[in-house]
């Protein structure tokens, strides 16, 4: 049985498609990735997943429940980090724990424990009794993982988790849901939008742009499919560059990004020196020329034509917006 089963699943909001006819399989105990810009529709994915929103059509199965018709089941079966902050600062970290143990009726002779193998596993233990107001930003993000945990979920969904994180704090993070995946043997479904934290987290991506999924592999595989390696050329008239490569058979592809030009070519060492020639021949000036291989960012634009971070706001609304709403 797969730990997610979608089936051209599609969310709509009058004539906005938020998500169009996904289907995807998630195996047990991987780390699936959702990697898109702002607003591509990962949130909204798997709001849908965590029965918060209902589908416009098609469906899915999660723990082999449906969504529709067992949405009891599976929120008894998962847990939830949001995207946007949902713990309750005036509480005590472990306050919040056992509030969120009360919720999911872990039981009193094994919440106390339970909550203390947690607080042990994201470094809290410490700083169980005091007031979440005084934690940081990563703190508060690991208290969010250690709760969403009590109940012994089979999956845990992450919504953009390092979102506005220092670098210190994410990679922090990243080290828990490593260690989450091997200690808890568990399933997690992660959205973010940085590719680096992608390709060291996730063992298959889904990458999403403007409702559909227009790649799905392992990181290293969806690398390898470009067959390409990358001049990354910098110039006072990238226009004109571009324009006279296009006139050539030296690249397979020409992106253009804020920083210049990103050419994939089959062999950079031998396009390296007459993608020069041409620029000098054309009369323009190289500030900066590099030879790389491709990353995720390389992915992305090569099936989209533009990078990642183009696509800004965030989606509709975020998932704990969503329930707030359901309440009312």
């Amino acid at each position: 049985m797969h730990a997610i089963e979608t089936m051209d699943l599609t969310k709509k909001f009058g004539d906005l498609t938020a998500v169009d006819k996904v289907s995807v399989q998630v195996e047990e105990g991987e780390i699936f990735g959702l990697l898109g810009p702002n607003g591509a529709g990962k949130s909204t994915t798997i709001s849908m997943l965590c029965t918060i929103l209902k589908p416009t059509s098609g469906t899915a199965k999660v723990n082999g429940y449906d969504i529709v018709h067992q949405p009891g089941d599976v929120r008894k079966s998962i847990g939830i980090v949001f995207q946007d902050p949902s713990i309750d600062d005036k509480l005590t970290g472990r306050e919040n724990m056992e509030m969120h143990a009360d919720l999911y009726d872990v039981p009193r002779e094994v919440m106390h424990s339970r909550i203390n193998e947690m607080l042990k596993l994201v470094e809290l233990e410490d700083r169980a009794s005091s007031f979440v107001n005084t934690y940081s930003g990563g703190m508060r993000r690991r208290l969010e993982i250690a709760r969403s945990l009590i109940h012994y979920p089979k999956i845990l969904f992450l919504d953009e988790p390092t979102l506005g994180l220092d670098p210190q704090s994410r990679d922090h993070i990243w080290s828990y849901i490593r260690d989450l995946k091997e200690r808890e043997n568990i399933t997690i479904i992660l959205t973010t939008h940085y590719m680096e934290e992608a390709d060291e987290l996730c063992d298959r991506i889904a990458i999403i742009d403007k409702s559909r999924i227009i790649a799905l592999d392992t990181p290293h595989n969806l690398k390898e499919q470009l067959e390409s390696e990358m001049i990354t050329i910098q110039t006072k008239n990238n226009d004109l560059l571009a324009a006279k490569l296009a006139e050539t058979n030296l690249v397979d592809k020409i992106i253009k990004t804020d920083e210049g030009l990103n050419l994939s070519v089959k062999n950079a060492h031998t396009a390296l020196p007459r993608v020069v020639v041409l620029a000098v021949s054309a009369g323009v000036y190289v500030d900066n020329i590099s030879i790389r291989e491709p990353d995720l960012d390389d992915v992305f634009m090569y099936h989209t034509g533009r990078e990642i971070r183009e696509s800004g706001g965030k989606e509709l609304t975020g998932m704990a917006a969503r329930i707030r709403g359901q309440i009312k």
